[in-house]
């Protein structure tokens, strides 16, 4: 192993040595352990500076709407408080098993539950029902189409999927991969954002990989993870690859396909797209985060509750990286991904390099501000959502599914009409 396959193992055997330490009733010395992992020897929370590297908060949202007091990130202070480590580390005990997911798990008072096994669903349905079903149907099915389970698998690994087929598809019809969050199934991710009703009127296809607990005990996709993140390597190349054999073997639009995601679904999405833009033509993130800004535990439980920046950041003015359009859909008072990465999302989508217009909109649901970012000729490449009052949830989801918010704006239809307006040029 080298050095840096050691710097990058290091915070999860640090926080295994805090594990066997709680077991034995030391606390004191596993708090501390935890401490000088995340802020070096010698540190303290409460005085303990920024991390070398740590970048300035991103310049105010172009909206300008004043930020409410909840978007402000936690102090680090409070976050990391020698209480909620000591509480952290006794949930790393109970969740103790294989991999990092487990460790998430324990680690739900850093604010990562709903990326790592929270369960903060919307209402509940009825006693009995599946979330996402209907009476009379299969659970993510849409009257009129399909919505049939797959496998596919590739050098890079594979996966099961579930994919919805409309009735009347268009000929060529596009494609929609939709990666699912956190302890959600496709059947669950397909209910809550009713995006097979809207294909099912629009003719497109769907394709909802799953995420396999052999490979996250909690379902996360792993978007912090290196080995994930790149062209032709782990989770991005069987999604890639997915994605070309569905196009290959239905006869679809091989310049219309596009890819979303929510919370670490909408993370992985961008990590995607920005590895294949000559596969995806444009990419929705939704309360998700920038590609590449985490690539170990510690530095993806930093980036969710503070945002994260460095060179990997860099819009593609600046990286050389090809444009990929991108919506974002962000709530000002999500708790669990601080919207400060919506920031960089738009940053690493090259949104300073555009005209920006923002429109405000208030109604029966939540208010929000909608940021739209042309080009020189009018185009409309970058879309940014800002949703007043709302939480880490699909924003116009149905409670059917976990982890929406039915008051809306619609996400879903958001999405598709944005992705209407982009194709991969022919060449």
């Amino acid at each position: 192993m080298t050095d840096s396959d050691d710097r990058r193992h290091a915070p999860l055997d640090a926080m295994f040595e805090a594990t066997r330490l709680t077991g034995l009733g030391r606390l004191e010395e596993s708090t501390a352990l935890i401490q000088r992992t995340l802020f070096g020897r010698g540190a303290h929370p409460s005085r303990a500076p920024a991390p070398a590297g740590t970048p300035a908060l991103p310049p105010p949202s172009p909206q300008g709407d004043a930020p409410s007091e909840r978007t402000t990130a936690e102090p680090l202070q409070s976050v990391l408080s020698p209480e909620r480590v000591r509480a952290a580390v006794e949930g790393v005990v109970r969740g103790l098993g294989r991999g990092v997911a487990p460790v998430l798990k324990g680690m739900e008072g850093f604010g990562l539950d709903s990326l790592a096994g929270g369960r903060a669903r919307g209402p509940a349905g009825m006693p009995g029902e599946v979330p996402g079903q209907v009476p009379g149907e299969s659970p993510g099915e849409s009257s009129g189409g399909s919505f049939t389970d797959g496998h596919f698998a590739c050098a890079a690994g594979g996966r099961d999927y579930k994919l919805f087929v409309p009735s009347r598809p268009r000929a060529p019809a596009p494609l929609v991969v939709m990666l699912h969050g956190c302890t959600q199934t496709p059947e669950d991710f397909a209910a809550g954002t009713a995006m097979n009703a809207l294909a099912e009127r629009d003719g497109l296809y769907v394709v909802y990989p799953g995420q396999s607990r052999r490979a996250n005990g909690q379902r996360c996709w792993n978007w912090f993870e290196p080995r994930d993140q790149g062209r032709e390597a782990g989770e991005s190349a069987i999604i890639a690859d997915m994605t070309r054999a569905l196009v290959a073997e239905h006869g679809l639009d091989p310049a219309r396909v596009y890819i979303a995601g929510l919370s670490a679904g909408g993370a992985a999405a961008v990590n995607v797209a920005r590895a294949y833009p000559d596969l995806y033509a444009a990419v929705g993130i939704h309360s998700g985060l920038a590609a590449g800004c985490a690539w170990d535990l510690t530095s993806a439980l930093m980036a969710m509750r503070a945002g994260a920046g460095g060179a990997e950041i860099a819009g593609p003015g600046s990286s050389g990286a090809v444009r990929v359009p991108t919506i974002v859909f962000h709530g000002d008072e999500d708790g669990t991904v601080s919207a400060r990465n919506a920031d960089l999302v738009l940053a690493q989508a090259g949104a300073a390099e555009l005209d920006a217009a923002p429109e405000r909109f208030a109604g029966e649901g939540h208010p929000y501000t909608r940021t739209r970012y042309r080009d020189r000729s009018g185009r409309v490449l970058v879309e940014d959502w800002r949703v007043r009052g709302a939480g880490h949830a699909w924003s116009g989801g149905s409670p059917r599914g976990s982890y929406t918010d039915p008051r809306g704006p619609d996400a879903s239809r958001a999405m598709l009409d944005f992705f209407a307006l982009h194709r991969i040029p022919r060449t």
